[in-house]
């Protein structure tokens, strides 16, 4: 089965196999953005697609590696090897584009556990789980800062999953860990400066900035614990994220050079 070029429509296809098959696989990333936000088609927030990410279960990484073999596409396979009870990577080396399975836990800047949040939602990760891929990332870019506008201009902010962006349950993440609070409360101010500059009318902006202060209300407002508390004495001093490693786009690891070596699989800053 050949890939299809379009990110969108690859998407679609590999998800609508994905459960034809019972293998639990959610979109997640800048093209569960497009899926998911009517505002991803205005022009003046317009981005490019390429990679596809994806969360599964662990249990199923035999059954995902299969399904993405029947897809058309091709193992790194050194790095499943390495790090397959975490993560696995396939290549579509036609369009020169790479699926990204993170399996159980998301790690990038922050380490997001999304083992229980799986099945909240269809084809794609919940709402708030898909803004947390992008509040994560510590250094944050233009193309990802599009993503949170689309959401925040498209979704309000509530205490549930219905339809919404769960508030509430980002402002668990943050009170429970003062790294994720530091670097999800520096990307949120940014998000209203980045709509600014999109260039997006007056009523659309200033209901986006609502909608971040609510969620920003709801994260200070949350009862910290005391690892938090602790970890917030610290401050600064000390490290609060991690810099995923660069990596080549699309490695065919049926042809190796070197002994087999591949490099680590991570995209440069956490970005997806």
């Amino acid at each position: 089965m050949a890939a299809i070029a379009d990110p969108s429509g690859e998407a679609r296809r590999i998800l609508r196999t994905a459960e034809e098959r019972k293998v639990v696989l959610r979109l997640l990333g800048g093209v569960s953005f497009l899926l998911r936000c009517p505002s991803a088609a205005d022009v003046r927030l317009k981005r490019d697609y390429r990679d596809l990410d994806f969360m599964a279960r662990s249990k199923q990484s035999r059954e995902i590696g299969a399904l993405f073999k029947e897809l058309g596409y091709v193992p790194r396979e050194m790095f499943n090897a390495w790090q397959g009870r975490r993560r696995l990577i396939f290549n579509d080396l036609v369009n020169q584009r790479r699926a990204d399975v993170f399996l159980d836990v998301f790690e990038m800047s922050h380490k997001l556990d999304f083992r229980d949040r799986l099945e909240v939602d269809k084809g794609t990760l919940p709402l708030a789980d898909m803004l947390a891929t992008k509040l994560q990332i510590h250094e944050i870019n233009e193309k990802d800062l599009k993503d949170m506008v689309c959401m925040l201009a498209d979704y309000d902010v509530g205490e549930t999953d219905s339809g919404m962006v769960n508030g509430k349950y980002i402002a668990g993440l943050c009170a429970g860990d003062w790294g994720i609070y530091k670097t999800f409360t520096a990307n949120l101010a940014a998000v209203a400066g980045s709509a600014e500059k999109s260039g997006l009318d007056g009523p659309r902006i200033a209901l986006l900035k609502e909608r971040t202060e609510k969620l920003m209300a709801l994260i200070e407002g949350a009862p910290k614990s005391m690892k938090w508390k602790l970890r917030a004495g610290v401050g600064e001093k000390v490290k609060w994220y991690e810099v995923p490693e660069a990596d080549v786009q699309v490695v065919d690891s049926r042809i190796s050079k070197d002994g087999g070596q591949e490099p680590s699989g991570q995209a440069p800053n956490g970005e997806r």
